[in-house]
């Protein structure tokens, strides 16, 4: 499994390219990994822990246990061949030393990388103190380290989305990458201005989130963004769709072309 995971890791670090961005279309279970990861092109996943949290009855923010994290986490990546990146929102443990040992069981469990944030709670303020945020950064660094699995570290920086400073988000975004984190992943570059400040201010490869209202996915390429994803608009795209037809069938309208759709 380690070196397995190892090469997955490995793989997955390499798809980080400014320029021609990872984009992730992320996922919460079997079915929409098998899915995701079948489309042409798709070449590694990500998980949302609000679809997974969702999806488990639960509310995002560390809803479910760590053990019920990771127990998630093992089925998508137990479902695909490709890398995955789970999203394992604080580390699930209030302390440094508690999530090294949790990123370690989640390395273990086959995770290729992660996503981690720098907010305490469930919102996107308050937020760790710097040098807290990232030392939590270098626990699950010393994780893989320890594991022998290079893993990809996706630090979230939430300043910007929880109404901060710019100056603080770019000090944060460095002081991730230089605990270990390969790329960062900044919340509220909502223009192609923010995203190009970003990018010039940020020493690393830079992640960000997108909607219909974001800057468009080749602008982003343009600019040299390294990973694009949706967050819990890949839940949302696929409830619609869902609600929609129900409304469809339910006025005993015209079967939906997708009904026939095989998986």
């Amino acid at each position: 499994m380690t070196t397995t995971t190892a090469a997955k890791a490995e793989l997955l670090r390499s798809l980080h390219v400014p320029g021609t961005p990872l984009i992730v279309t992320n996922v919460w279970d079997a079915v929409t990994a098998r899915i995701v990861a079948g489309a042409p092109g798709v070449k590694a996943l990500a998980t949302a822990s609000h679809a997974v949290s969702f999806a488990h009855g639960v509310e995002d923010g560390e809803g479910l246990t760590v053990d019920q994290a990771i127990a998630a986490a093992g089925v998508v990546i137990g479902a695909v061949d490709v890398p995955v990146s789970v999203d394992f929102e604080k580390g699930y443990s209030p302390d440094a030393a508690g999530v090294e040992a949790n990123v370690a069981r989640l390395i273990a469990a086959g995770a290729a990388g992660i996503n981690i944030e720098d907010s305490i709670g469930a919102a996107k303020a308050p937020l760790f103190p710097l040098e807290v945020a990232a030392e939590r950064v270098a626990a699950a660094r010393r994780a893989a380290v320890s594991t022998g699995v290079p893993l990809v570290i996706n630090a979230r920086v939430d300043v910007l989305a929880g109404g901060g400073e710019w100056d603080d988000a770019v000090a944060r975004a460095n002081a991730y990458l230089g605990a270990g984190a390969d790329v960062v992943f900044v919340l509220g570059l909502g223009t192609e201005e923010l995203v190009s400040r970003a990018l010039a201010e940020i020493d690393g490869k830079v992640s960000v989130i997108s909607n219909p209202t974001s800057v468009p996915l080749k602008k982003l390429a343009d600019l040299g963004v390294s990973r694009v994803s949706f967050g819990p608009g890949t839940l949302g795209l696929t409830l619609a769709h869902l609600q929609a037809a129900a409304t469809q069938l339910t006025a005993l309208g015209e079967y939906p072309a997708e009904l026939g759709f095989e998986y």
